[in-house]
């Protein structure tokens, strides 16, 4: 079957590509955080306490990633979609340091990264954008796989074709924004092979 070689995928990391471990009700709870996303409760914070939240947050992010076990099939669907051609690439709330500690931990290779490190976060698309860009990629013909929220809203925003992971999870009520909804990684090369969104 031919297809669009001008197109990536694009994957989130902690919930998609690793089995869930950040406890984020737990890490609200010892910042002294409300509910809602923690980067930009963070961006509210003094000098002082938003570095002892950092602090806070880079140990839970710390242990999450040198006990990070990948969920079933990540490693092997990577590396089929780079054998076929496509770039592969993570994008993340999470610090550079950190996914490069689960992406070397595993063996995993991948295109290109993006994280909190850089310039803006999911959901805005201006990470997706810049990775098409990177890897010559046209971002209507790409995927965006993750377990969130912002993973589809960042994915849609860009003009690419949304996966929602849900594992053994029931879809949230936000499945609905989903162009497709996987319950295993296994299932994503089948999903893309049969797609009308391969453009030419």
């Amino acid at each position: 079957m031919k297809r669009d070689r001008r197109g990536m995928v694009i994957f989130d990391l902690d919930g998609t590509l690793t089995v869930p471990t950040l406890d984020f009700d737990a890490i609200r709870a010892e910042i002294g955080l409300p509910p809602g996303p923690i980067l930009e409760a963070l961006e509210h914070l003094g000098d002082t306490d938003r570095q002892r939240a950092e602090d806070i947050l880079h140990r839970h992010e710390h242990q999450a990633a040198h006990g990070s076990q990948l969920q079933p099939g990540a490693a092997e669907t990577i590396s089929t979609l780079r054998r076929r051609g496509w770039p592969v690439a993570v994008l993340t709330r999470n610090t550079y340091k950190w996914t490069q500690v689960v992406l070397n931990k595993h063996g995993i290779t991948v295109d290109g990264i993006r994280s909190r490190d850089d310039s803006a976060v999911k959901p805005s698309p201006e990470p997706i954008l810049s990775l098409c860009t990177e890897t010559a990629s046209q971002p209507q013909a790409s995927w965006m796989v993750g377990d969130h929220l912002f993973d589809l809203q960042s994915g849609h925003a860009a003009g690419c074709t949304t996966v929602l992971m849900v594992g053994n999870c029931p879809p949230p009520d936000y499945a609905a924004q989903a162009n497709h909804v996987v319950t295993s990684l296994a299932q994503l090369v089948g999903l893309m092979d049969h797609s009308p969104s391969e453009r030419v």
